[in-house]
């Protein structure tokens, strides 16, 4: 998509690499280049040093500030740790505690990356923002598209589906035609070589030591919500044992159960009523109907019986085709064409057409047996 160069844009730097080239590039372009950095939460590093790590810390936000200097371009940074956990940490919690699996980072980018930066950037006086996610955006059929990336193992346009027509309006993805590799060496060539080799984590960013079972449990209490207990039972109905509570455990899960069966179980149902969580083997997680709400559309504006995707249930998990086999506004019933295992409620939905462009995205709510 074209743009005035002339624009101003506010990059969303982070203090890494990606970021860094991210506004590296629009600079170069000649936008009206300024930068921000966000406090979302803060994390503590025990030990005899003890200090304040983790996204979006004090490290990053120095980090941050000095590339913004070496840039020569404006830096603010902007404090939403009550956004953060007003909407991500306590839907988190929250989904947690009913038997479900969210993914945060897709609340986060929509919650803070973009409905709070937005904000920012219009008061401001930006036209756009842009971050160093690998995706890209362009305008076809009258909608503002969002596609994969070009570097298919960074491509991070899962991540984004929330991401509405205004939204994607306002967004620039320097990053999206580019290779990970190549991104290094242009932040390398601009004297930026300490950023390069910068440790990427891969974790949830607001977890310490990711250990979310003891986040959770400090959460629950802070916000008063009961971690539903009961057993572990087979399909058959037999008892196998207590759990410590459904907030703890995650469908496909099979390590930390505890429980001796003489073969490999994994968590196939959790069911929130009773608080049993139902135990299989790990052919019984075959996945063959499930449905989808919230469902936000962005390359086209609804889905018809019986049309054919290519979609990811998990970030990590490989695509696979599936069939609507029913539609209603926002809501949607699966069926995949492909094998796919441990569908699980709560986990996002993204929908790809041949193009690689996001058709669709949504939650994955009821998976049935």
């Amino acid at each position: 998509m074209n743009k005035n160069i002339n624009n101003k844009v506010l990059v969303c730097l982070s203090g890494g690499v990606d970021s860094t080239a991210a506004a590296l590039l629009l600079k170069k372009q000649g936008y009206n280049v300024v930068t921000a950095t966000f406090r979302i939460f803060d994390k503590i590093q025990e030990g005899c040093n003890s200090k304040i790590v983790g996204c979006c810390s004090y490290d990053s936000i120095l980090t941050a500030k000095e590339i913004a200097n070496k840039l020569n371009v404006e830096h603010y940074i902007l404090d939403y740790r009550q956004h953060f956990e007003d909407t991500v940490i306590k839907n988190f919690v929250v989904e947690y505690s009913s038997g479900r699996t969210p993914n945060p980072c897709v609340l986060c980018n929509y919650e803070i990356k973009w409905y709070k930066v937005l904000e920012y950037a219009n008061a401001i006086g930006c036209n756009y923002i842009a971050t160093g996610h690998y995706a890209r955006v362009y305008s076809k059929n009258h909608r503002y598209v969002l596609a994969s990336g070009l570097d298919e193992k960074k491509d991070q346009s899962y991540f984004l589906w929330m991401l509405s027509q205004t939204m994607l309006q306002k967004t620039l993805f320097p990053l999206g035609c580019m290779l990970k590799s190549d991104v290094k060496l242009l932040v390398k060539a601009n004297g930026l070589d300490s950023i390069v080799n910068k440790y990427e984590s891969q974790e949830i960013c607001f977890i310490p030591n990711n250990d979310y079972r003891s986040f959770i449990s400090k959460y629950l209490k802070n916000y008063q919500i009961e971690n539903k207990k009961g057993y572990f039972i087979t399909q058959n109905g037999e008892v196998l044992g207590e759990h410590k509570g459904i907030a703890f455990y995650t469908i496909g899960q099979r390590k930390k159960l505890n429980i001796a069966t003489g073969k490999r179980m994994y968590v196939k149902k959790i069911d929130f009523i009773t608080g049993n969580i139902i135990l299989s083997e790990y052919e019984n997680l075959k996945t063959k109907k499930f449905s989808v709400k919230n469902i936000n559309f962005i390359s086209q504006k609804n889905f018809h019986k019986n049309d054919v995707f290519i979609a990811k249930v998990r970030y990590k998990t490989a695509p696979v085709k599936v069939k609507i086999s029913e539609v209603d506004d926002n809501e949607a019933i699966i069926e995949p064409i492909e094998d796919v295992y441990a569908v699980t409620p709560g986990q996002s939905i993204v929908f790809y057409n041949d193009e690689k462009e996001v058709v669709a995205g949504g939650i994955i709510d009821i998976v049935y047996d």
